[in-house]
């Protein structure tokens, strides 16, 4: 089958759809991963073909999009899917923040599926994750708030907007949002969540067809080689502590970089920071740009972060302490887990991280052995799951169902 995987969002949006495609193409079938151009090296280097998104949400992530700018790369992003309806394709996975996809896939006359990286379903277990709400509303709260997200215009007037003209731009009849949400869970439309059941278990509220399968694992880029800088960083001293502010990190590079350096001294620590800068800021503290978190969390002593979805997993992956400083959307979901799982220390909210704060925070992580015994035994047990088994396994058998290969006329 030819599979598409519609990937909008940044980099920790991209990058898992990376190993879950190449999964895919081992199986047999033929995939594509639709992504915004700075992300396409992801693609490609894991060997998959990659369909051009224009536009590039970072911006709108870090508080620099206006309105106006909003609606321009609004605009781009409806363009570029409405490019992708006029590919073949017998499947469409579709990410959270693709979800405008399943108007394309209703257009092609394909089936689609969800590959989520985000629990947004309804569950009284905890408030939805892609709101302001941090707190639980209770149950019914957390289950109505979350399902209003989906039913009402109003709780997303510019995302509805964009359903409303993604629909009359390809030809397709128009639908309240209400109305698609009961044909979401009319059909039980299939979701598989790449994170792993062991850090937020499945909700006992979700209805059948909703599953938590564990990670796709992104692939390390091909013929990658550590710096030697780094090498030599990691062999000159005790073990260091990893801090990064994902995306984030980028628009205020200086001051972020600042800071951490700042509660490293204050803990006494070494550290390898991903804060937007490069270089080495001290004989303790070395500035790094992209590497795989699957080579460098494991010679870890902790690691401080955003509370990505990625990142997050990589961390438990890696079994080592976590410093956890949520910034938005599903970040204080992950980081109240790691709380839970006993392998991180009290969440510092990033509106309130102070170099202080940070540096006790390490500290406890480092000097306390019960998170890193609790991190090695997580572990050991999510290293042996396999996420994309069963969403493999569903494309096989909708092969089977539907004939191999088989095209929209």
């Amino acid at each position: 089958m030819r599979v598409l995987i519609i990937g909008v969002g940044t980099r920790g949006d991209v990058a898992p759809y990376t190993g879950l495609g190449v999964r895919l193409r081992q199986s047999g079938h033929e995939v594509a991963i639709a992504a915004h151009e700075p992300y396409a090296e992801l693609v490609t280097d894991a060997g998959l073909e990659h369909l051009p998104l224009p536009g590039d949400p970072l911006p709108a992530l870090t508080g620099r999009f206006s309105l106006s700018a909003f609606k321009e790369y609004s605009e781009q992003l409806m363009a570029g899917l409405a490019e992708i309806a006029e590919q073949e394709a017998d499947l469409l996975l579709l990410g959270v923040a693709g979800a405008l996809g399943s108007h394309v896939a209703e257009a092609m006359g394909v089936p689609s599926m969800g590959v989520h990286l985000q629990p947004i379903d309804p569950t009284g277990d905890f408030p939805p994750v892609m709101s302001l709400f941090r707190r639980s509303l209770g149950r019914w709260g957390n289950r109505r708030a979350a399902r209003l997200a989906f039913e009402l215009p109003a709780a997303g007037p510019l995302l509805a907007g964009m359903s409303t003209k993604m629909r009359a731009r390809l030809g397709l009849p128009p639908v309240t949002p209400r109305d698609l949400y009961r044909r979401r869970e009319s059909t039980r439309w299939p979701v598989f969540h790449g994170v792993s059941p062991l850090v937020p278990p499945r909700p006992a509220d979700w209805r059948p067809g909703l599953e938590i399968t564990g990670y796709w694992w992104p692939l390390r880029p091909r013929d990658w080689r550590p710096e030697p800088v780094l090498c030599d960083f990691l062999t000159s001293g005790p073990t260091p502590i990893f801090v990064g502010f994902g995306s984030l990190a980028g628009t205020r590079a200086e001051q972020y970089t600042e800071l951490a350096a700042h509660a490293l001294r204050g803990a006494g620590l070494r550290g390898v920071l991903q804060t937007g800068l490069r270089g080495g800021i001290s004989d303790d503290v070395l500035a790094v740009g992209d590497v795989p978190h699957d080579w460098l969390f494991p010679r870890m002593a902790a690691v401080a972060h955003h509370c990505g979805g990625g990142t997050t997993g990589a961390g438990v992956r890696a079994g080592v302490p976590a410093v956890a400083v949520p910034v938005m959307n599903d970040q204080p979901l992950w980081a109240s887990r790691l709380m839970t799982l006993g392998v991180a220390p009290a969440a510092i909210p990033f509106r309130r991280l102070t170099p202080e704060r940070l540096a006790t925070a390490l500290t406890t992580a480092v000097t306390d052995p019960a998170y890193l015994h609790r991190a090695q035994a997580l572990s050991a047990r999510i290293s042996a799951e396999d996420g994309a088994a069963p969403v493999i396994e569903a494309v096989n058998q909708l092969q089977v169902t539907r004939g191999p290969g088989r095209r929209p006329a």
